[in-house]
């Protein structure tokens, strides 16, 4: 088996965060457990400064929920961290606005990375952007 690093995990959690439908997440899971990485995604969408919480929360269920992570407290703070991180990139832009997009969770290893990708707007006068953490477990 291959050794895969922080830029391969990091690529991952991206472009599972920019899979279209629930299909094409699932076929990029499959890809990345042949090469032995775990990968997860979660759908979200609300204000962005009262979903902070929530974000973070969604991200540590869905990681738990497809054994990304176990039940460890490092674990689960190795997830809630790199979402708070991907998150404080997208706050300048988001700060009081609407965001809605998809969260992508990968891990090999000790290697786990948090992508997310949003539209933040209002209506149809969206900006997108990517936030992007990681963290060694």
């Amino acid at each position: 088996m291959e050794q895969w690093g922080s830029k391969d995990v990091a690529k991952a959690a991206i472009r599972i965060s920019l899979t279209k439908d629930r299909n094409e997440e699932a076929e990029f899971k499959n890809k990345c457990k042949q090469v032995g990485i775990d990968a997860a995604a979660v759908d979200y969408g609300g204000e962005f400064t009262s979903s902070i919480p929530k974000i973070i929360e969604r991200a540590v269920v869905a990681a738990k929920r497809e054994g990304i992570i176990g039940e460890s407290h490092l674990e689960e703070g190795a997830v809630a961290g790199a979402t708070h991180e991907a998150l404080s990139q997208l706050m300048p832009k988001a700060m009081g606005l609407n965001v809605g997009g998809k969260l992508g969770i990968a891990r090999y290893a000790d290697h786990i990375s948090v992508a997310i990708f949003f539209g933040i707007g209002l209506l149809n006068l969206n900006e997108v952007s990517i936030g992007l953490g990681h963290r060694a477990v």
